[in-house]
């Protein structure tokens, strides 16, 4: 089974011009009344979640455990003018390759939870080093205290259409015995009512309850802290019901 992250021609199926824009707003209601002016993302994968912060005039640099996502993340910027600094890097380990601060340092799309609790914690520490005084630390992810409670099994997507060519996404949720998780991401290309081609990948997580992640952040000195609906401007959605959520909290 091949690694969805060595195939960014896949991972960016569900991306549009729609999308670039929802996430552009999101940025703008997340900085909203902050001085940031430096961001590091660091799980930035092909720039989908983060690019369209650059585009706010925000010095934008990454990392990634993918160097075929950072690639495809370069091309995009390059696309749209756009000057990052992109590193190869585990999150886990940004000590080795990172020594400069930052207004911001992110984790997006849900890349916390594929490392277990403890190491979500020591990712944490590895980000927090980077942050200035007074900086922050933000991160989105799947709504972890929903899935467990509702369990939920299938997780469907609306199709997506390139050309005459219908694209179907759904996602099988497996709750492993060790309390982590298993999805299977299954992609169903359709032409003429017909399925000429499927890919079938899995990611392995582990849960994590923002309980902890908030303990955690008071532990390193984190006060000011704002949980969102993601995206943002969502205002009248409610964190703790909507699936994925975003955290921004202020370092002493």
């Amino acid at each position: 089974m091949s690694d969805l992250y060595e195939r960014p021609d896949i991972y960016d199926l569900l991306e549009n011009e729609n999308r670039h824009g929802a996430i552009k707003r999101h940025w703008e209601k997340v900085f909203d009344g902050k001085k940031i002016h430096t961001m590091l993302d660091v799980s930035i994968g092909t720039g989908n979640l983060t690019l369209p912060a650059a585009e706010l005039g925000i010095r934008l640099s990454g990392s990634d455990l993918s160097s075929a996502m950072l690639k495809k993340c370069e091309e995009k910027a390059c696309e749209r003018n756009l000057e990052i600094d992109l590193r190869v890097s585990d999150f886990r380990k940004l000590d080795q390759h990172f020594h400069e601060a930052y207004d911001c340092v992110a984790s997006t799309g849900n890349s916390i939870p594929y490392v277990t609790n403890e190491e979500a914690e020591m990712v944490l520490e590895q980000m927090d080093a980077l942050v200035k005084r007074h900086g922050y630390l933000y991160f989105d992810m799947r709504n972890w205290d929903k899935i467990l409670e509702e369990r939920k099994r299938f997780y469907l997507y609306d199709p997506v259409f390139d050309g005459d060519i219908r694209i179907n996404f759904l996602q099988v949720w497996d709750y492993n015995m060790d309390q982590s998780m298993t999805f299977h991401l299954l992609y169903l290309f359709e032409k003429n009512r017909q399925i000429f081609q499927k890919e079938h990948f899995e990611e392995h997580y582990f849960p994590i309850k923002r309980s902890r992640l908030l303990e955690k952040l008071q532990s390193m000195g984190y006060r000011k802290m704002e949980v969102m609906c993601h995206p943002a401007f969502l205002e009248n959605v409610d964190p703790d019901v909507a699936d994925w959520y975003c955290l921004i909290a202020q370092k002493e």
